[in-house]
């Protein structure tokens, strides 16, 4: 069966339509400047000696870090609101900008490492540090402060409106990149998705410079514990762009490096549907992350993310238990991804959008189901502030798209579900259609 799998995969590519590719939105993922790297390393802790002036986190909604969470490097945007309430009996301190281990590629001296669109809140006893020895940058924030921030902040009524746009640019290409010409239709993929016991193995066509996958479960255990993640038959220099869909995702990892050298500035998860995102395990996860829904919440849980982390909505960047030292690590993303063009985006003007909810924080459980249970977020004693801005949908929503296990090889018994594949051979079918609407928009 995993043979047949693999043969359909390859024959939707063969009859996909060929699209060009491109960039990010709005400048974002390579490192900026005239003191990038050549090359990037691995997370340690040597001396600061390259700059990137590019965002490395965006945040549409509010960034709330809970818990033990301990840094993001790089320079962070967030639309809504900072809050930082941390567990106590933990570290007192949470770095932006610059980490005590990471890439070790801040921003710039004295530039901004930290930009906030509504109010900066610190619990007392706890300390928001923008510095490291001789790095240091400024916390720019347009609303409200209280608490510590060090160095001294900087208040700034348009501190974010330079950035505003980019959270509907981002929602618009979240949708691009999963769903083919912007309907409702799925990108078709270049490769397979498997189960192999305790690991997800992701196996790609071997030559296609731009390699798609589609997950449609989570990535966790059958129990929802760890699960390895494994990239194999990908050609040097291609792009490889990873469609998790589905409204509520988990993916729990020991993940840690990748098979070639610079797969890792080449890897973007994309996150369409989701309005609830769990992040958690013990690896460092490698690649960058896109999620495009403005009324989701992230919650990050992982020991290490080495990639640019992008949301049109909200993220809690936290621990689970009694873990800590999580961190955000800044790694450019320098893929090139599928060119939406001139063609129409979603946006609220387009149709009426849902009425906004509030947004569960999700936290992976070891639960088989992919329904996340009560965040690993602030303790009883502590408050988690509503969105702000109220993220919305700049888009309505898709069709739901069914949660399953993926195809296994038989380590785990015979149940399965690939993600994608049933999609991709209705597309197949549907080729010639598709590539003849699209001579009617352009002739």
């Amino acid at each position: 069966m995993a043979v047949t799998v693999a043969a359909a995969a390859v024959m939707v590519g063969a009859f996909a339509p060929t699209a060009a590719a491109a960039p990010l939105p709005g400048g974002l993922g390579p490192c900026l400047g005239d003191d990038c790297p050549a090359t990037w390393p691995d997370p340690n802790s040597d001396d600061v000696v390259y700059h990137d002036s590019n965002i490395n986190i965006f945040v549409g909604g509010d960034y709330l870090v809970r818990e033990a969470a301990a840094e993001a490097e790089g320079k962070i945007v967030t639309l809504g609101e900072f809050d930082m309430m941390k567990r106590d009996g933990v570290s007192e301190i949470y770095n932006v900008g610059v980490a005590g281990g990471g890439s070790r590629v801040p921003p710039p001296n004295g530039s901004d490492y930290l930009t906030v669109g509504g109010d900066v809140t610190i619990q007392s006893g706890k300390r928001l540090l923008a510095e490291e020895g001789p790095n240091s940058g400024v916390v720019r924030y347009a609303q409200d402060l209280t608490g510590t921030v060090i160095p001294d902040p900087v208040h700034d009524a348009d501190a974010t409106d330079p950035y505003t746009a980019l959270r509907d640019q981002l929602t618009a290409a979240s949708h691009c990149y999963a769903y083919d010409d912007n309907e409702e239709h799925r990108r078709p993929v270049t490769g397979t998705v498997q189960n192999s016991g305790a690991e997800t193995v992701f196996t790609g066509d071997g030559t296609s410079a731009l390699q798609v996958f589609a997950v449609d479960a989570d990535l966790t255990t059958a129990a929802g514990g760890q699960q390895g993640i494994v990239f194999d038959n990908v050609p040097d220099g291609a792009t490889v762009l990873v469609n998790v869909y589905g409204s509520t995702r988990n993916i729990s990892t020991y993940m840690g490096s990748l098979p070639q050298s610079g797969l890792r500035e080449h890897l973007m998860w994309n996150f369409p549907d989701a309005t609830a995102i769990g992040l958690k395990g013990t690896g460092q996860f490698q690649g960058s992350v896109l999620i495009g829904q403005q009324s989701s919440m992230a919650t990050l849980a992982m020991s290490g993310t080495n990639g640019r982390f992008y949301s049109a909505g909200s993220l809690t960047h936290t621990s689970e238990g009694e873990s800590g030292g999580q961190e955000l690590h800044a790694y450019p993303f320098d893929g090139d991804l599928p060119d939406c063009g001139e063609e129409p985006s979603p946006s609220p003007t387009d149709s009426p959008s849902p009425t906004p909810t509030d947004s569960p924080t999700p936290s992976p459980t070891d639960s088989p189901t992919p329904t996340p249970s009560d965040s690993p977020g602030p303790s009883p004693s502590e408050s988690t502030p509503a969105p702000h801005p109220t993220p919305t949908d700049s888009r309505p929503p898709g069709p739901p798209h069914p949660g399953g296990q993926l195809p296994d090889t038989g380590a785990r018994g015979g149940e399965w579900v690939i993600g994608g594949i049933a999609a991709g051979l209705l597309i197949a079918g549907s080729a010639a259609t598709l590539m003849a609407r699209r001579g009617r928009r352009r002739g």
